[in-house]
């Protein structure tokens, strides 16, 4: 029950963002005319999306605030990290303390995805590549019937690339990946 009321407390929280973008009080991020987005939310981890003015970390400090006042959860500012893209350092030591947070480095992760990383770099491709082959290699000492290692590997040998291929292209690093599907099977 407190996961619901958990999400119904983060739609509050959308709201809120989306209002604040529709009355031109936050600058969100637009990749054109038509696309925009002000934030990323996936359970309770939320990435706010924004240009780096006063008038934004105003906006998010009050909402912030806002949403801790009506929903009686707490906003964890230490564990909150400041990311800065084309900003100045005497602008982000600002926010840093404007909104008691640390900075964070670029790249980072976000739901198991580095963001802020080159996808055309082997590195990037290098987790995915090791997490298959850790994976398989657990699976593989079980005794398993075949009919279990083509469930095991449709279910989630296939997903783990699958997932980071949905958002970065990799044409080099996908023979790879078939190969250590098929060493599986």
């Amino acid at each position: 029950m407190s996961v619901f009321l958990f999400l119904i407390a983060e739609e509050g929280f959308n709201s809120l963002m989306r209002k604040a973008v529709e009355y031109s009080s936050f600058n969100c991020f637009r990749v054109n005319n038509d696309i925009q987005f002000e934030m990323l939310q996936f359970a309770d981890d939320t990435i706010i999306v924004g240009e780096g003015s006063w008038a934004n970390l105003w906006c998010i400090k009050y909402i912030l605030r806002s949403f801790e006042l009506v929903s009686g959860l707490r906003v964890n500012f230490h564990k909150s990290k400041v990311y800065g893209i084309h900003a100045s350092q005497i602008f982000l030591q600002a926010a840093l303390t404007f909104l008691s947070c640390n900075v964070g480095l670029l790249p980072f992760k976000f739901l198991g995805l580095p963001i802020g990383d080159n996808p055309r770099r082997s590195s990037t491709w290098k987790l995915v590549i090791e997490n298959l082959k850790k994976w398989s290699s657990l699976w593989k000492n079980r005794h398993l019937s075949v009919g279990g290692r083509i469930t095991l590997l449709n279910a989630t040998l296939s997903s783990i690339p699958l997932y980071s291929l949905s958002f970065f292209i990799s044409p080099k690093f996908t023979q790879e990946i078939v190969k250590i599907q098929r060493n599986f099977l």
